[in-house]
């Protein structure tokens, strides 16, 4: 088993916004960045404008854009949501707990990820509303020792 950590920016999802990672393996373990409903366009899942330029944020269509992008980060690992142990959310306003929360539970159920969701003052862009960051537990596979 490769006992060395290995990271991977994942090619199709939105370029990080430093210098990290979309997922960093640990022996069997996955840690996930924090990830946002940024696609790989820089557009944001659930942020647009009125023809008066009124800027419309949905909660519930970023929540459901992070966990999908999410997934996807996994899966370049050969890992799903269902691997999932951990996951920690931070939304800018407390007052979007209802509307993550309900699309929260589209994805998984109590016996899913434990779950810590915090308020913060404000994330990388002013669109975004949440973002959240995970640790999923996904065996390697064993590779033939060599000769």
């Amino acid at each position: 088993m490769n006992k060395t950590a290995t990271s991977t920016v994942v090619s199709g999802k939105a370029t990080p916004r430093g210098a990290f990672p979309h997922i960093k393996r640990a022996g069997d373990f996955l840690f996930v960045s924090g990830t946002s409903a940024r696609r790989a366009d820089n557009s944001i899942a659930g942020a647009m404008a009125d023809p008066m330029g009124t800027t419309i944020l949905d909660i519930r269509e970023q929540t459901r854009a992070v966990i999908e992008n999410i997934r996807d980060i996994l899966a370049s690992e050969g890992a799903g949501l269902e691997h999932l142990v951990e996951m920690s959310a931070f939304l800018v306003n407390m007052n979007d707990f209802g509307g993550y929360n309900e699309v929260y539970a589209e994805f998984f159920t109590a016996d899913g990820p434990t779950r810590t969701t915090v308020a913060v003052h404000q994330l990388p862009h002013p669109h975004l509303l949440v973002e959240m960051k995970a640790v999923a537990w996904r065996p390697q596979t064993a590779t033939p020792a060599s000769p």
